[in-house]
């Protein structure tokens, strides 16, 4: 079972990966023996990442690379296939959440939804559709798309993010019963709230860990084991299958966040 879950020989490309969920998802698969394509915008942080999994014992380059931008996405994939002559794994998980809820619709500009629906969802596309027929003409590969609970579920004032990451669990579904005949699955990823750099600015709408089920929030190292058995040889046979790391968050339904609704009791 263990050798199952070994990652050793295979080559896996994350985007969004020089911070957050994404660092904490390269670290644990360079610990499985995994080799790494670490893409994000800033440059800094993936060469960090980088190195620190060269410390572990993977080999790993990062390339600057805004994951929105086609033309750059297309040459992540190239320098992949230069560098290590396949890829076995893609991880979307490029996002952001800044600016991108607790917002009146009438505010919310042209650009706000661009850039919400384009780092959520475009993304996701791109990259799947730039590796996915190198997967398809070899017969195998794994697509990991991350998405939130609030693509189940809706968010008052929440329009960019909560569209967007409902549309990654659908790209999802239709990456899964698209190319499922050629060897390549697909699954998803939900993660429940876990603090990060990128929700920093919405200290005020964080939940308090004692409405999750467990009692806490969750960490960023807690998605990395789900990252390394989904992209190993034991989810072989998962193909379009959705996976919460939430505590328990959606345990209770799918019910919108931020409302409650009023309902008068009996006397």
């Amino acid at each position: 079972m263990l050798e199952k879950l070994s990652l050793d020989g295979k080559i896996v490309v994350i985007t969004g990966a020089g911070t957050g969920l994404g660092r904490e998802m390269a670290l644990a698969i360079a610990r499985a023996g995994g080799d790494l394509v670490l893409a994000a915008r800033r440059p800094v942080p993936i060469e960090e990442v980088a190195a620190l999994a060269g410390e572990i014992g993977s080999r790993a380059i990062a390339v600057p690379t805004d994951v929105t931008d086609t033309t750059q996405v297309d040459a992540l994939f190239r320098r992949a296939l230069e560098e290590y002559g396949q890829v076995d794994v893609l991880i979307n998980n490029a996002g952001i959440v800044r600016g991108q809820a607790a917002t009146p619709i009438w505010d919310v500009s042209d650009e706000d939804w661009r850039i919400g629906i384009d780092t959520n969802l475009s993304s996701a596309f791109y990259c799947s559709r730039a590796v996915a027929k190198h997967m398809a003409d070899r017969g195998e590969g794994k697509i990991i798309n991350v998405s939130s609970g609030f693509g189940l579920r809706g968010g008052r004032d929440n329009y960019m993010y909560t569209a967007a990451k409902g549309g990654v669990l659908q790209l999802t579904r239709t990456l899964a019963m698209s190319l499922g005949r050629y060897g390549v699955t697909s699954t998803c990823i939900v993660p429940g709230f876990i603090p990060t750099e990128g929700t920093a600015t919405l200290k005020e709408t964080q939940p308090s860990g004692k409405f999750i089920p467990v009692g806490r929030v969750g960490q960023p190292h807690e998605i990395g084991p789900i990252a390394v058995f989904l992209a190993s040889a034991a989810s072989d046979y998962m193909n379009g299958e959705i996976f919460a790391v939430d505590g328990g968050g959606l345990a209770g339904g799918y019910a919108p966040t931020g409302y409650a609704p009023e309902v008068p009791l009996e006397a």
